[in-house]
């Protein structure tokens, strides 16, 4: 009787219902070595958390009666459509959370109808990624290495296999001090199949497939650009100088990222650096950006500051690690009715003008002065960001400088008092 009573207490498994608690799920089921390579930040992980923390100082500001029968999320970046802003970043090893891993990942991408960005660090060939999903959209991350003909031949490869974009990483020049990784040692007994010496034919273990190149700069990517067709993403700006460098480098997109906080800790978070760089590209590229998207709210906040589209990490690995193709594809559809619940609650739709919706952080305080305006015109909500009246608290800040403009009233913004240290990438 006791038995039966106990039984009836626990009752059925719970949903799951926000990314958060696939998180969970993954944190109960995963092996503490692959959790912690998932989980894990740089040195304190001071950015890893401040990513997530900085979406919840922004603050919607929701128009009411207006007609919302049909939301359309659909939206388009490098001049493919996609169903929603909503795409997958580039993370590795995905076959540490379940066995078909980067093919599991890529079907329910396709299934989904948005990006999938597959990392050099996949743990499925290239050739059965492909096979997996063959009428996915597909872009291909790079971690570009010293060695120009294994760079060539890997961006010849990718070319030929229908990827449609290039992405080049830039804040990875050497590993960040993942404390976790170290102490659990994890990076000896994984290996790579894609990036293989053109002299040899085996996988690379990762403990041994660095050097990641070192000498990257600015004038390389002209040769990057002559051996390839496809568009070039640069991926980890953070500065308003860098985007500024980008766009005169003649790339086509930027993903504000800061790695999701596993490179360089205390740089600001990806939400807090896109208004910046945003500003810097002046309408000229299209950003992107990744880091700390938890809910539909957050993607809203990401579009309304000037976002194409927003891609996501470690919430990915959290489905595959529930359920495979199947769990990613939860995940997936959790966020997108998240962002069209966002979207009709904000009074947002296709061909909507202007429609305020932000409040954002100034100062320390917790209170929010400033007002943004995300600007959907059709067929699909194209979004950026309209400063909107106030004043400059601090007119000698860069990014408040970048925003100054006989276009645009003056507006606040985020001010952020921080000790600033330069780190060229690319310089």
């Amino acid at each position: 009787m006791e038995d039966k009573m106990g039984s009836e207490c626990e009752g059925p498994e719970m949903s799951l219902v926000c990314l958060t608690d696939f998180q969970e799920h993954a944190r109960e089921h995963l092996s503490k070595s692959t959790r912690d390579f998932i989980e894990g930040g740089a040195d304190d992980s001071v950015t890893r958390d401040e990513n997530i923390a900085a979406f919840k100082r922004i603050r919607l500001r929701p128009r009411y009666l207006r007609d919302v029968s049909e939301v359309d999320t659909r939206t388009t970046i490098q001049g493919e459509e996609i169903s929603a802003p909503i795409c997958i970043a580039p993370t590795g090893f995905h076959c540490l959370v379940w066995p078909d891993g980067e093919m599991s990942t890529a079907r329910a991408a396709q299934a989904a109808g948005i990006c999938y960005i597959t990392s050099t660090f996949a743990s499925c060939s290239l050739e059965d990624i492909v096979i997996a999903a063959p009428e996915g959209l597909r872009w291909f991350q790079l971690y570009v290495h010293p060695d120009l003909q294994l760079n060539k031949q890997l961006i010849q490869r990718v070319e030929s296999l229908g990827f449609k974009a290039l992405v080049i990483t830039l804040d990875a020049p050497v590993c960040g001090n993942r404390r976790h990784d170290i102490r659990n040692q994890l990076r000896k007994d994984l290996t790579l199949t894609d990036l293989q010496s053109p002299k040899k034919g085996n996988s690379i273990p990762y403990f041994q497939m660095t050097p990641i190149s070192t000498s990257l700069c600015w004038n390389d990517l002209s040769w990057f650009q002559s051996i390839t067709r496809l568009p070039i993403i640069l991926k980890g700006i953070l500065t308003k100088e860098d985007a500024e460098l980008a766009v005169k480098h003649k790339v086509q997109g930027i993903i504000v990222s800061n790695h999701g906080g596993r490179q360089l800790d205390e740089v600001l978070a990806s939400i807090d650096a896109l208004t910046e760089v945003v500003a810097a590209v002046k309408g000229k590229i299209e950003v992107y950006l990744d880091g700390g998207v938890r809910t539909g709210n957050d993607v809203l906040k990401a579009l309304a500051l000037g976002a194409r589209c927003i891609f996501l990490g470690r919430p990915i690995l959290w489905g595959l690690a529930y359920k495979g193709e199947h769990g990613v594809k939860e995940v997936l559809n959790i966020l997108t009715n998240e962002f069209h619940t966002s979207m009709a609650l904000t009074g947002c739709k296709k061909k909507r003008p202007i429609t305020r919706l932000l409040r954002l952080p100034t100062g320390g305080s917790q209170t929010h002065s400033t007002v943004c305006d995300a600007v959907l015109p059709g067929p699909h909500p194209v979004w950026r960001l309209m400063p909107h009246s106030s004043h400059i608290s601090n007119p000698s800040t860069p990014v408040l400088q970048a925003l100054q403009s006989p276009v645009f009233p003056k507006c606040s913004i985020p001010f952020f008092v921080s000790l600033t240290i330069i780190c060229c990438f690319l310089a």
